[in-house]
């Protein structure tokens, strides 16, 4: 009988699961562009003054396109001949091609479980999907060099190959669960470092939210200015939104301390305006301090950047309970040491060139926020870590103590013979301590031991008379509260009390009546005594 192999490309091997890898990364450029080609189309055919055709509305898309992953742009059409760049990013157009190419990663590691077709490795999925997409950035590239917005080179080769490789490997991360380093510091260190970049954004957004509403009146001249018809007003409002994410990121700068530039000859920080600012007319710009001194209210936008250290550190001393001061510290200054990485790369995203001259250099400095959120992290990060675990070990100890606390185990007179070699009976098993007490002291004689007569009938602790000849008679046992009242009735060799809560000596302490008292109760680690011998076997004669 014949076996027929199918080949690999038939069945859906590995090549095959590349090449659909490739060919999603294509498709999720090709949504991103569609998307941002059909909103600049539709404000183009509703413009009552278009300035140029459907190829120009083409172009600017994809100059948009092409922003939104870091590209600068740079604009040909200026008053003065010369070409201006354009560097500032909008940080919300960001979100839809990152999204696109995360999902394209992760559905291709997923891809795997349904059917027979088998899923590629973790590195080449994520460079089959950043191939496929960098293909089609490739050819919008060269397709912007012949419109009014082309693409630089230097950055189009830098920052778009970052973000989409980035992109990629978050998706194959999320595909696999999002595991966390092996090494407890390592994962830690970048739980806090998340924790405190978060805290650290969501702050800045908050001040630079309040600022704006101070400012709103002139927030609403600026916008008053710059809109004519609705296609207007919905094109600036647009642009606003997507510059939100960098409002947030300048107020984070802002009360890190280095703030951010206002052009080539002015800058902005908690202490003050200082410099002439070179700030166009747009409404979310209304929102910047005013010249001079800054006063207590600037002053209150440092908590932001404190908040985040304590709240950093923080986590780093509550994970570090077991670990020694040196590796607290040190996983805290890693996670100062990744958040002021990533305070960097969203600087310098958030800001740039927004034209030659004066506007050279407009937004936050990307390595002077970076550096900010390092010192505030070891300044205040590492200390506050120590400090939470210093606090979390001292409330542990005394639980530690109490735990460890040997339970003290009491020594019976008269079993010194054997009872030292024994191991101690265990709590659970053991009888209360009064009954042991009784047990092993009264009914066990030490060795060569007599025990003493019985009391008589008087009370008085005393031996009746009677004639060497002859035995004397016992008392009769006293049953009830009676027995052991009298002065020198049951005593132990230390001569004190047993409290007597049974009744006299060999009293029966549950009332049975088939009760026999024990002269001597052996232990239970005694050996047993040896059988006795057989007897001789009868002679065969």
């Amino acid at each position: 009988m014949t076996h027929v192999t199918e080949h690999p490309l038939v069945r859906g091997g590995r090549s095959a699961a590349l090449a659909t890898a490739c060919v999603r990364g294509g498709v999720a450029a090709g949504l991103g562009l569609g998307a941002l080609a059909v909103l600049v189309i539709a404000a183009w055919i509703s413009s009552p003054y278009p300035d140029s055709g459907a190829g120009g509305a083409l172009h600017l898309a994809a100059g948009l396109w092409l922003l939104a992953h870091g590209v600068d742009l740079v604009r040909t059409d200026t008053l003065s001949g010369l070409p201006a760049p354009l560097g500032v990013v909008p940080m919300l157009l960001v979100a839809l091609p990152v999204w696109l190419v995360h999902r394209a990663a992760r559905d291709t590691l997923d891809a795997g479980d349904e059917g027979d077709r088998p899923r590629p490795s973790t590195s080449a999925a994520v460079a089959a999907v950043a191939g496929g997409y960098l293909l089609v950035a490739a050819a919008t590239v060269a397709y912007s060099e012949s419109g009014p917005l082309p693409a630089d080179l230097t950055t189009a080769g830098l920052w778009l190959p970052a973000v989409v490789v980035g992109a990629a490997g978050a998706g194959a991360w999320t595909a696999l669960g999002r595991p966390m380093p092996g090494q407890r510091q390592a994962a830690a260190a970048l739980r806090a470092m998340g924790l405190g970049l978060v805290t650290l954004l969501g702050g800045g957004a908050v001040a630079a939210a309040v600022s704006l509403a101070l400012h709103a009146r002139q927030a609403q001249a600026a916008y008053t200015g710059l809109v004519g018809e609705w296609s207007g007003s919905v094109s600036v409002l647009l642009l606003a939104l997507a510059l939100l994410p960098n409002m947030a990121v300048w107020g984070a700068a802002y009360g890190l301390g280095p703030g951010f530039t206002l052009g080539t000859g002015a800058t902005a920080t908690p202490l003050g305006l200082a410099g002439d600012p070179a700030v166009p007319p747009f409404p979310l710009l209304a929102a910047l301090p005013a010249e001079g001194r800054g006063t207590w209210i600037h002053w209150a936008v440092v908590a932001v950047p404190l908040a985040a250290a304590v709240l950093q550190g923080r986590r780093v001393g509550r994970s570090a309970g077991t670990w020694t001061a040196r590796d607290t510290a040190l996983t805290a200054l890693g996670a100062a040491w990744g958040c002021g990485a990533a305070v960097a790369v969203l600087a310098a995203a958030a800001g740039g060139p927004l034209g030659t001259g004066r506007l050279a250099a407009f937004g936050p400095v990307w390595w002077q926020a970076g550096a900010a959120t390092v010192l505030w992290g070891a300044c205040v990060g590492v200390p506050v870590s120590l400090g939470v675990r210093a606090w979390g070990r001292r409330a542990l100890r005394p639980m530690r103590k109490q735990k460890q606390k040997p339970v003290p185990v009491p020594v019976v007179a008269g079993a010194e013979s054997g009872a030292m070699d024994a191991p101690a009976p265990s709590p659970a098993l053991s009888p209360a301590p009064a009954v042991l007490k009784r047990l092993l002291s009264g009914l066990v004689p030490a060795p060569g031991a007599v025990p003493p007569p019985a009391p008589s009938a008087s009370g008085a602790g005393q031996t009746q008379p009677h004639d060497s000849g002859t035995a004397p008679e016992p008392a009769p046992a006293r049953v009830g509260s009676d027995a052991g009242s009298g002065p020198g009735a049951d005593l132990d060799p230390d001569g004190d009390r047993y409290g007597d809560p049974y009744g006299g000596r060999y009293t029966d302490p549950y009332d049975d009546s088939g009760f026999e008292p024990y002269d001597y109760l052996p232990a239970a680690w005694e050996p047993a005594a040896p059988p006795p011998p057989a007897p001789p076997a009868p002679s065969a004669d």
